[in-house]
C-alpha cells in the first residue's frame, strides 16, 4: 500500500536557499549533481534523514533528503518511482552516499530525475551528515532571519511615511526605493492613484490593470481594509521576477496603503458633510450674508457669486439606494469637475446638487454623469432637472426649488431617466408652482368627475378617449385613427363623455378646464 502523503506546514520557515546555492556551501565542495540540472532553483527550507523504509509518509515539501541508500538496498527497481513521489510530496532535492548500501544509481532513476528536473546529488563519503544538516539549515536561518529584519526596517520605514502624514505617493516611493522596482497604486477600476520609479517601467505598469497576482515580471497584491477591496499595489522588476522576500514587503505596503485609504476616506466623509451641509443653508436661504458666502464657498474652491445654473438629480425609485446614492455623488462630482472647475456639487439624503457656470452645457453635465453612474452600477437611473439662470448666491434657493420642480415633474411626463429645464415644462411648470395639491385634485375631480378614478377600467379607457380627442383638437377622423377605433364607435363614446362631462365639443372653455384636470392627473404624485 502506498504510504499517505503527510501534509505538514513549513512552520516558521517561509524562505530558504536554492538547491544550487547548497551545492556551493564549504562541506558539499565535492558534491557532484548526477540528474535534474533543471531543478537547481527549487528552494531548500528544511533537511531531513531517510533511513527508514516508510519515509514518503514523514517527507515535508521544501526538503532536502540526505541517505546513505540502506532502505534502497533491496529494491533498486523502484527508484525511478521513488523520485516520482518524492517530487510529486513537492521535496526540493535527494542527496545520496553511493558504496555502502548502494553502488550506483539505475539509469531510470537518473532518466526520471532529468525529466522531472529533481536534483539527484552524489555526496562525497568523508563529510558527515551532522555537517551539511549545521552549515545548510545555518545558512538557511541566516537567510530567514536576515529577510525578517529587512521586512521589519520596511515596516517601519511605511508606518512612519503614514505617521508622518503622507499619502500614496509616500508610499509608492518608498516601496520603490526600498525594492529598486517600479510600483504603483492603482484602484478598483485600474485607474492609477499614485506611481514611483523609472518612467518607461511605470508606464509598463498599466499593463498588468486589468490582472492580479504574479505575471513574469509583475508583481500585484491587493489594499483591503474593512472587508473592502481598494485596489492594489503593483511592482514592475524589469530585470526578473520579484522574490517572495519582496512579495512580502509589497504586502505590507498594500497594508500600509489600505491604512492610507482608510484614512483619506474619512477626511473625504467628514469634508463632504461640511460642503453637503454649507451647501443646503445656501439653496434654503440660511447661511448668512452674501459676503460670508462668498468666503466660504471660496474655501471649498466653489464661484458662487456669477451666473450659475443649478442641477438637481434624483435617484428614480429602484435598486439599493444607498449604494446608488454613494456612486450617484462620484459620478456627479466627477462631471462637475470636467466641466466646471469652479462649480459646487454636493450630496443630500435622496439627491444631488450641482452649481455651474451658466455658459456650461447642462445638458451634457447630466450626461456625463448618467453615463458615469450607469458604468458603475450596472442598472438604475436618476432624473435630473436645470434651473433657470441665477445671476447670483441670493437667488440661488429660487433656482434650486425650479429644478427640484422641474426634476420630479420631468420624470411624471417621461419616466425615469428624464432630463427636464424648468422653462421647458410649459403648463406643467404653472401647475408646479401651486402649493395647494388637494386644491387642484378637487379641481380634477369636480371636472372630470368619475372619469378622475382608475379604480374602473372603462372610464380609464374613456379618459383615454377624451385625452386624445382634446389632443386632435376634436378630429374625429384622426382619434379614430390613432385609438384604432371604427368612426361609429368613436361618436358614440363621444357621446357619452358629453353624457358624463357636459358638451364640450362646444364649449371651449369646458374644453381648457378639462384639458388642464387631464395635466393635473399626468401629474398626480408631484
Amino acid at each position: 500500500m502506498e504510504p499517505p502523503v503527510r501534509l505538514a506546514s513549513t512552520g516558521t520557515i517561509i524562505h530558504g536557499v536554492t538547491v544550487g546555492e547548497v551545492l556551493g556551501v564549504s562541506t558539499l565542495a565535492e558534491a557532484r549533481l548526477i540528474a535534474g540540472r533543471s531543478g537547481l532553483d527549487r528552494i531548500v527550507q528544511r533537511l531531513n534523514v531517510m533511513e527508514v523504509p516508510d519515509i514518503l509518509a514523514w517527507v515535508k515539501p521544501h526538503e532536502l533528503l540526505l541517505t546513505t541508500g540502506y532502505p534502497l538496498r533491496n529494491t533498486p527497481q523502484s527508484l525511478d518511482r521513488l523520485v516520482a513521489d518524492l517530487d510529486e510530496r513537492g521535496l526540493a532535492a535527494l542527496a545520496i552516499k553511493l558504496g555502502r548500501y548502494v553502488d550506483e544509481l539505475p539509469d531510470e532513476m537518473i532518466a526520471q530525475a532529468d525529466r522531472l528536473g529533481f536534483p539527484l546529488i552524489l555526496l562525497p563519503n568523508n563529510v558527515g551528515f551532522d555537517d551539511i544538516l549545521n552549515q545548510v539549515l545555518t545558512d538557511i536561518l541566516n537567510r530567514q532571519a536576515a529577510v525578517l529584519v529587512r521586512a521589519e526596517e520596511a515596516h517601519r520605514a511605511l508606518v512612519q511615511v503614514v505617521l508622518a502624514g503622507g499619502g500614496l505617493g509616500e508610499v509608492t516611493a518608498e516601496v520603490a526605493g526600498l525594492l529598486d522596482v517600479a510600483v504603483a497604486a492603482i484602484d478598483g477600476a485600474g485607474r492609477t492613484l499614485a506611481a514611483a520609479g523609472p518612467p518607461e517601467h511605470v508606464a509598463a505598469l498599466r499593463q498588468l490593470a486589468g490582472t492580479a497576482g504574479r505575471a513574469g515580471d509583475f508583481t500585484s497584491v491587493p489594499i483591503v481594509a474593512g472587508g473592502h477591496h481598494h485596489g492594489r499595489i503593483v511592482a514592475h522588476n524589469p530585470s526578473g521576477a520579484i522574490p517572495d522576500s519582496d512579495v512580502g514587503i509589497l504586502e505590507r505596503a498594500a497594508t500600509v496603503a489600505a491604512l492610507v485609504i482608510t484614512r483619506q476616506d474619512a477626511v473625504n466623509a467628514v469634508e463632504s458633510k461640511y460642503r453637503a451641509d454649507f451647501l443646503r443653508d445656501v439653496l434654503t436661504g440660511r447661511a448668512g450674508t452674501g459676503e460670508r458666502v462668498a468666503n466660504r464657498s471660496r474655501a471649498f474652491g466653489w464661484d458662487l457669486e456669477r451666473p450659475v445654473t443649478v442641477l438637481v438629480a434624483e435617484l428614480d425609485p429602484e435598486g439599493d439606494e444607498r449604494t446608488a446614492q454613494d456612486r450617484l455623488v462620484t459620478s456627479w462630482t466627477a462631471a462637475v469637475r470636467r466641466h466646471d472647475q469652479r462649480g459646487a456639487v454636493a450630496g443630500f439624503s435622496h439627491e444631488v446638487v450641482a452649481v455651474v457656470d451658466a455658459s456650461a452645457d447642462s445638458a451634457k453635465v447630466a450626461r456625463d454623469a448618467a453615463s458615469a453612474f450607469a458604468d458603475a452600477i450596472g442598472s438604475g437611473t436618476f432624473s435630473t432637472g436645470t434651473s433657470r439662470t441665477c445671476p447670483g448666491a441670493d437667488s440661488l434657493p429660487e433656482a434650486y426649488g425650479q429644478a427640484l420642480k422641474a426634476a420630479r415633474v420631468g420624470r411624471q411626463l417621461h419616466g425615469p431617466g428624464a432630463v427636464a429645464h424648468f422653462d421647458q415644462l410649459g403648463v406643467y411648470r404653472l401647475l408646479s408652482l401651486v402649493n395647494d395639491t388637494a386644491e387642484l385634485h378637487a379641481f380634477v375631480r369636480e371636472t372630470l368627475g368619475p372619469l378622475a378614478a382608475d379604480d374602473d377600467t372603462e372610464n380609464a379607457d374613456l379618459r383615454r378617449t377624451l385625452q386624445v380627442l382634446l389632443e386632435t383638437n376634436l378630429n374625429v377622423a384622426e382619434t379614430a385613427r390613432r385609438l384604432h377605433f371604427h368612426y361609429n364607435t368613436l361618436r358614440y363614446r363621444i357621446g357619452k363623455l358629453e353624457r358624463l362631462l357636459g358638451n364640450f365639443t362646444d364649449d371651449p372653455h369646458l374644453r381648457l378646464n378639462l384639458t388642464l384636470a387631464l395635466h393635473v392627473l399626468r401629474m398626480r404624485g408631484i
